[in-house]
């Protein structure tokens, strides 16, 4: 019975043995595998940073890339300087009016306090070149004259201009060019306050001439209710009052710009061969300098390049191009337009290079009626009495003349 329970003890013992080398076997496994574990992280580890190492010391454009960080919102960047554009001319609707005009109301650009910009000219004709597409207007036109001073400084005779204007106010306009240098104030009661634009300096016989009257054009076309342009200098007065004068402008189908073929050596002896090609000796042509044109035309006269260029490089006194320029530019491109006269009168009777000049001596009803209705003339079509209304160089004239 003893000798039974004997090998039941030590089977027993046995096993316990196996379990606790069991124990102590996964005990070992699980050791020897954290050891391992650690050890191949580590090795990995300094593994990976030699490789960055090598590669930053091979290829130095390559840069390891910064670790990721949480997306957000790019900072806001302040706005751009704001760039420098001229002001734009705005459509406006007078409303209340305290002004003693009488003229016709309706929708017209409005006129700015100042004429002045910081547009040079090249960027000021390119502005004034542009023409509306759409012939329909969605407003009321009041169509106004525009007159254009060409000037040395100050305006003499500002008081017959002034009772001209008075009481026609939304029917004309006032543009003035005096030397840059020019710098007399205007009275803010007067009609031309603020009616200077940016000037350049003019000389006698030089293409300067032609820049001003183009400066003068292009500031006025900036106005679409501008149909008609009038250059005039300090020294022309009017000898119709501002009606006579408007509806003559307005009913004519054609500008008035002097253009004729003078076969002397003051006319086609000033033409240079070298223009030939573009400019033949037959298309060369002589006119006043003062001229009166309608929209279409102004338009046309600023917005060349080609003939400008030419007459610029080759037309050089005995030359001058504020003869030749525009009468030579309108008989060959637009002469359908042209009525070929000017109304403004000029006295080229006693020779030399510049007209007569009047004073009060010279002031007589027969004088100004002979200036008024001197000669027949065509006006759309049909022969009537030439109107000379804006006769050029008289000074020291009293403004109740008018």
């Amino acid at each position: 019975m003893g000798n039974e329970q004997l090998p039941l003890s030590w089977i027993s013992r046995l096993l316990n043995a196996c379990l606790q080398l069991n124990h102590v076997f996964h005990f070992l496994s699980f050791a020897i595998g954290l050891s391992l574990g650690i050890v191949v992280s580590l090795y990995i580890k300094s593994f990976s940073l030699a490789l960055r190492t090598s590669l930053y010391s091979i290829s130095p454009s390559i840069s390891p890339q910064p670790p990721l960080r949480p997306l957000s919102p790019p900072p806001l960047q302040p706005p751009p300087p704001p760039s420098k554009l001229p002001p734009l001319l705005v459509l406006s609707v007078p409303i209340n009016s305290t002004s003693n005009d009488t003229g016709p109301t309706g929708v017209s650009l409005k006129e700015q306090k100042s004429l002045m910009h910081n547009m040079s000219d090249e960027e000021l004709f390119w502005r004034a070149s542009m023409v509306p597409k759409v012939q329909e207007l969605p407003y009321k036109l009041v169509r106004k004259v525009a007159f254009m001073f060409l000037t040395k400084g100050p305006l003499p005779l500002v008081p017959l201009w002034e009772k001209f204007f008075e009481g026609h106010g939304g029917l004309y306009s006032i543009y003035v060019h005096p030397h840059p240098s020019f710098d007399e104030s205007v009275p803010e009661t007067s009609v031309f306050h603020g009616r200077r634009i940016p000037s350049k300096p003019v000389y006698w016989g030089t293409a300067s001439m032609i820049d001003a009257e183009r400066r003068l054009l292009a500031n006025a076309l900036l106005d679409f209710s501008n149909q008609r342009f009038v250059l005039l200098s300090e020294s022309c007065i009017p000898l119709f009052n501002f009606t006579t004068t408007y509806n003559y402008l307005m009913a004519s189908n054609l500008s008035f710009l002097g253009s004729f073929d003078d076969p002397r050596k003051p006319g086609r002896g000033r033409y240079n061969p070298q223009m030939w090609p573009a400019i033949n000796i037959s298309d060369w042509r002589k006119g006043s300098q003062w001229f009166e044109v309608h929209r279409e035309l102004a338009v046309q006269i600023i917005s060349d390049r080609k003939y400008y260029t030419i007459f610029g490089e080759y037309c050089h006194p005995p030359c001058y191009m504020d003869e030749h320029y525009i009468p030579t530019l309108v008989n060959m491109l637009y002469v359908k337009m042209n009525s070929n006269r000017s109304i403004t009168w000029v006295d080229w009777s006693r020779g030399g290079p510049h007209p007569s000049k009047f004073g009060w001596g010279d002031i007589t009803d027969e004088f100004l009626n002979k200036i008024r209705y001197g000669s027949d003339c065509i006006y759309n079509g049909n022969t009537t009495k030439c109107v000379s209304s804006l006769p050029e160089n008289f000074y020291q004239v009293h403004w109740s003349l008018y």
